[in-house]
């Protein structure tokens, strides 16, 4: 056995024991979710043959030829007993692509399929596609919904100035993806989630309008809108149902994650907010809850943020943020919470259907001010000194 041979087994070696590794909850939590310990998808997780050449003869220093430098931002779906990620794999090179992992138990042991999404082009091929959020609709088809950003040629002199789109495309087995035209709005959208029941007989999306690629401008939060036809997406009025407010975590913007968890007692959202702070903008998760009967009904509000960056994931590509857009309700309450931090890795949290009711609907919203959340503090006090 040369040289060359004995790397490779070493490095199939190194890889199996990263893909394999046991994944531990931590021992202290809030009493809202438990998080593992380990990321569970990093750059490194990625297969082995999409950045090597195993040929000796064209490759004899065994290097990557194709360098992967992110696992960011997945879709979730519970899929013939797995738990399925849609990842956001970004390359070297600045290019996102999406690719299934799937793993037995959805907190480790997480494998890549053996070849990533050929996602179809819109009729205007987009440069960049990321952050597939994931439905599967009463319809009958699982969508992903994600963004797609091209080059703003109304400003050919600026290479940093974008556009961003909402990309639809459905399928039914996670391989083979039909691309459905592009959400028609007035505005930009890089956050879209669809709805995962017929209202009015009608697709709903949650929205969010914005004036600009980064800035939300007159986007006042996430929005609702309905279409008739999905084939042929268009939104002429949409309303917003979760605004952004001054002093906030999501004083600069907020939208949606995941489509929301259907309980008895309503609707459970987890989305992000923004705010901006001295090293940059400052991403978080939080929570809300809308009426099971008008999901564009806000029933609870719990004031401040849900999750946030904590130790080694406030360290990466962006620094200081969390973000998700995959969640999985296992059929025995449990659920799993896919999150990215610091757009470099995947975490997983996990809590349950009951515990995230009853944080929602029993956590004091924002108040607004000092003084109101002074007074909610007090509240608390003078409840235990009642025990």
């Amino acid at each position: 056995m040369n040289s060359f041979q004995e790397k490779v087994i070493s490095l199939r070696e190194q890889h199996e024991q990263l893909i394999t590794k046991a994944n531990e909850p931590e021992e202290f939590g809030n009493g809202i979710y438990i998080r593992y310990k380990n990321p569970i998808l990093t750059a490194e997780h990625t297969p082995l043959e999409w950045r090597y050449d195993f040929n000796e003869k064209d490759n004899p220093y065994l290097m990557q030829r194709i360098i992967m430098n992110a696992t960011l931002n997945s879709g979730a779906i519970k899929w013939k007993g797995k738990y399925l990620l849609v990842v956001r794999v970004e390359g070297a090179d600045r290019k996102s692509f999406f690719a299934v992992a799937e793993s037995p138990n959805g907190v480790d042991n997480f494998r890549f399929w053996e070849e990533p999404i050929t996602m179809p082009d819109d009729v205007v091929p987009a440069t960049n596609i990321y952050d597939m959020r994931l439905t599967a609709h009463e319809d009958g088809y699982i969508y992903g919904v994600f963004c797609a950003e091209r080059h703003d040629d109304s400003q050919p002199e600026d290479l940093s100035a974008a556009t961003a789109t909402a990309a639809i495309a459905r399928t039914k087995d996670l391989k083979s993806w039909e691309r459905l035209p592009d959400l028609k709005t007035k505005c930009q959208q890089r956050n879209v989630v669809l709805h995962p029941e017929f209202v009015d007989g009608k697709y709903a999306f949650y929205t969010r309008p914005q004036d600009g690629f980064i800035d939300t401008g007159s986007g006042g939060g996430i929005g609702w809108a309905l279409v008739d036809d999905i084939t042929n997406a268009v939104i002429t009025d949409e309303k917003i149902i979760n605004f952004r407010h001054y002093h906030t975590i999501m004083e600069v913007k907020n939208g949606e994650g995941p489509h929301p968890i259907k309980t008895s007692r309503g609707w459970l959202h987890l989305a992000h907010g923004v705010r901006g702070c001295a090293s940059g903008l400052r991403y978080v998760l939080y929570m809300y809850m809308t009426a099971l009967d008008d999901p564009t009904k806000v029933i609870a509000k719990p004031g401040g943020y849900f999750l946030v960056p904590k130790g080694k994931e406030y360290i990466g590509d962006v620094m200081n943020v969390v973000f998700a857009n995959g969640w999985i309700a296992d059929e025995d309450g449990k659920v799993f919470i896919y999150y990215a931090s610091s757009d470099t890795r995947m975490h997983v949290a996990v809590s349950t259907i009951d515990k995230l009711v009853d944080y929602c609907l029993n956590t004091p919203e924002d108040g607004l001010t000092t003084s109101a959340s002074v007074e909610a503090i007090k509240k608390l006090i003078a409840k235990n000194k009642k025990l």
